[in-house]
Formats: structure tokens, C-alpha cells, sequence
């Protein structure tokens, strides 16, 4: 089958979504890349997600969409749950959010950028999104990530786009699930790590290709702005970053057989890292390989963060 004819599975994942929720499935059904299917994991919703999503599937005999039980243990495990469903015989799979909206040459944007890389390597999508309000009101724009590419020694210390713009290919959903098995903080966080890992390829893109709602109601909200900061300093400050590296590095250690050895090595490295109180040397283990976040500022705090154990 010709690349842009291969099934895209969407895997979209929900809870009392109903205020929002068709305005994102109409964008899903106006994509200008028709292979599609749709998976909905909903996670306990009491409100009219359950019959917005009937009356979407209905409508629809010619589209594969298809309903599930959450496993109703937050949203991250409803996502990686989602990664988990595999009866389509998708090439790719793309995580949705509920609210959000895509714009309609999403997919096919995506594939002409991650199709040319083949099957057997691991690739992972992520960009940029536009911020829109609860009335669709346009709110700026998501951090622009430059350079260095993304890479493990960045994945290992710092999350940088959302699971809602993510695509991933097959061989890059046969890593993902591993997660499953672990008690993680973060899918998309998880996604590249683990991809990045293991020697995959992740691949960042700045043309916004979703209109990422912020709303009252948000799990996980944008980075930008004041409050954004003031929120990553208050969790680094109060020990919640660093819980959630001990669950990051519990599941990393456990498919280390899967990271490739430099994937290894910096694992161990920041470990290790993790209980060394001589700044000079926290320095230059983190120069060695090559360990960092993306300013000055950030990566300020990262030395200061490994010496004071938030980190």
C-alpha cells in the first residue's frame, strides 16, 4: 500500500468532555487525509460525551470509530491504554485530546514529514500549538522549542510539547506500551523519553498543526507565560518534579534493554547524579554527556536542582 493510503489510528482519549467535544470531532472529520480511524477511551464521563460520541459513530458506517472503557486510573494510563489497541492495522497512531480542534491538514502535514523515515525506525511527532480560549479567541502560541534537536539527554530532565500533537509510527507504539506497565507521570513526557531512548527519532516541528484549548477545566495546560513559570518552579521547589523523575527513571530502568547504550549511559549518569553533592563534579558529568534543558536559566536551575536533590 502507498504510504499516504496507510491507516492513521487516532487514539483520543475522554471524561465529561461534552462541552467541546464536537467542535474537535468535526475537525478530525474534515482532515484532507481521509485513512483514518477513530479509538475513544472514555474514562468515566457522567455529562453527554457518551451520547455525542454514539451519534458521531452512527452517522459514520464508512469509518472504522470504535468505543472502549477507560481503565479509569487518570488520564496519562487512559492514553498509554489507548496506545495498547491495535485492531485497525494502523501504520501510525495519533494521540487526540478532547477540546482541542486540528487543523484540517494535520495528518497529511505529518506524514509527509515522519512517512519518509520507513517502519523499522522508532520515529515520534511533536510541534507547536496555537492557544485559543474557551470560545475558540485566539491566546498566543505554545513555546517555539529551537535548537539543539530533541534529544535523550533533553528527554531525560525535560518534557517539551504536548501528547496532543504526537503521531507516532508502529515501532515507536511497540516502545510506548511498555509504559503500561509502570506508574508514569506523563505519557507524552514517557513517549520521548523512551523514543529518544532507545535510539528513535523525534521530530519537532514549529507549523502549528493544532488549536490547543486552555479552559478551566484543563489537566495539563500550556508552559507559556508567568503563571506557567511560577508553576514549574513551585513543583521543582516543592519535590513534585523530583517524584516524578523517580517514577520517570523507575520505568527507563526497567526497558533498559530497549535504550541504546548512550541511552544507558545517560541514565545512569543522572541516577547517579541524583545523590552527588559535589556541584563541581554535578557539572561536569552533566557537560560530559551533554545533559540539558532548553535556556540558561533552566539549565541554571538543573545544577542547582541536582545539588540540592529536586531534580
Amino acid at each position: 500500500m502507498p504510504e499516504f493510503q496507510k491507516r492513521v489510528s487516532i487514539l483520543m482519549g475522554t471524561r465529561d468532555g461534552g462541552e467541546f467535544l464536537s467542535e474537535q470531532l468535526k475537525s478530525i472529520e474534515g482532515q484532507d487525509y481521509p485513512h483514518w480511524s477513530l479509538t475513544v477511551s472514555d474514562d468515566g464521563s457522567t455529562d453527554e460525551t457518551i451520547a455525542i460520541l454514539n451519534e458521531f459513530r452512527e452517522g459514520r458506517p464508512d469509518k472504522l470509530v470504535k468505543m472502549i472503557k477507560g481503565p479509569g486510573r487518570g488520564f496519562s494510563r487512559n492514553f498509554l491504554n489507548l496506545a495498547l489497541q491495535d485492531e485497525t492495522g494502523a501504520a501510525y497512531f495519533a494521540w487526540a485530546d478532547q477540546d482541542d480542534v486540528w487543523l484540517p491538514f494535520k495528518l497529511s502535514h505529518v506524514l509527509k514529514l515522519i512517512a519518509p523515515y520507513g517502519e523499522d525506525l522508532p520515529v515520534l511527532y511533536c510541534g507547536r500549538t496555537k492557544l485559543i480560549d474557551e470560545n475558540g479567541a485566539p491566546a498566543g502560541f505554545s513555546p517555539l522549542r529551537s535548537a539543539p534537536p530533541p534529544l535523550f539527554s533533553n528527554a531525560i530532565v525535560q518534557s517539551i510539547a504536548g501528547g496532543n500533537t504526537m503521531v507516532f509510527n508502529r515501532e515507536a507504539r511497540r516502545l510506548i506500551v511498555k509504559g503500561c506497565r509502570f506508574d508514569l507521570p506523563s505519557h507524552d513526557w514517557w513517549a520521548y523519553q523512551v523514543i529518544s531512548g532507545a535510539g528513535g527519532l523525534v521530530v519537532y516541528d514549529s507549523t502549528v498543526t493544532v488549536e490547543y484549548r486552555q479552559h478551566g477545566l484543563n489537566l495539563v495546560g500550556s508552559n507559556r507565560g508567568l503563571p506557567a513559570f511560577l508553576g514549574r518552579v513551585k513543583k521543582a521547589w516543592l519535590k513534585n518534579f523530583r517524584s516524578m523523575n523517580d517514577r520517570n527513571f523507575r520505568a527507563l530502568s526497567g526497558v533498559k534493554d530497549d535504550l541504546s547504550r548512550g541511552g544507558r549511559e545517560i541514565l545512569d549518569s543522572v541516577v547517579n547524579l541524583r545523590s552527588e553533592f559535589d556541584l563541581l563534579n554535578i557539572r561536569r558529568q552533566i557537560k560530559k554527556h551533554r545533559i540539558f534543558r532548553r535556556s540558561a536559566a533552566q539549565q541554571a536551575a538543573l545544577y542547582l536542582g541536582f545539588r540540592l536533590r529536586r531534580v
